[in-house]
């Protein structure tokens, strides 16, 4: 029962990496629309950018995805066959696996990725602080 649950879990960790992707591009094209100030963080962004470029350099190398591997084998130590898993990972699992050809995919993947890339362009992140810039003038420089 325990691996079936872990499976579970792993499943919706998944689907929150999906989801991160995916609403994570529409609040940024909404942010850049609106002029939300926090889209154009760096650490999102640049997190956002390194997630989908995960995903497309897995596609296009033909790799499975860890978390999935990672659930199959939960899978099979819980006894359970994919589709025999819990409601939970059953319900979960439909939300975003389905049955289409690999290119689909493939070409999904890459082409998501390329549009997170035009959104650097037409909207880069602010850049990172400088660690000494961000401390200058607030108490920490120079004591000792």
């Amino acid at each position: 029962m325990l691996y079936g649950v872990l499976a579970d879990l792993l499943v919706a960790i998944h689907l929150a990496y999906v989801g991160f992707v995916v609403f994570g591009q529409v609040a940024i094209l909404l942010g850049l629309f609106l002029r939300w100030r926090w889209v154009r963080n760096p650490w999102f962004r640049w997190i956002h950018l390194l997630m989908i470029l995960i995903v497309a350099a897995e596609a296009v190398l033909d790799l499975t995805c860890p978390l999935t591997l990672w659930e199959y084998r939960l899978r099979g130590l819980a006894g359970q066959e994919v589709s025999d898993a819990s409601f939970v990972g059953r319900l979960l699992r439909n939300l975003f696996f389905f049955n289409w050809p690999p290119w689909v995919f493939t070409a999904t993947y890459v082409g998501f990725a390329l549009v997170v890339l035009g959104t650097f362009v037409l909207a880069p992140p602010r850049r990172f602080r400088g660690a000494s810039r961000g401390l200058e003038g607030k108490g920490f420089a120079g004591q000792g």
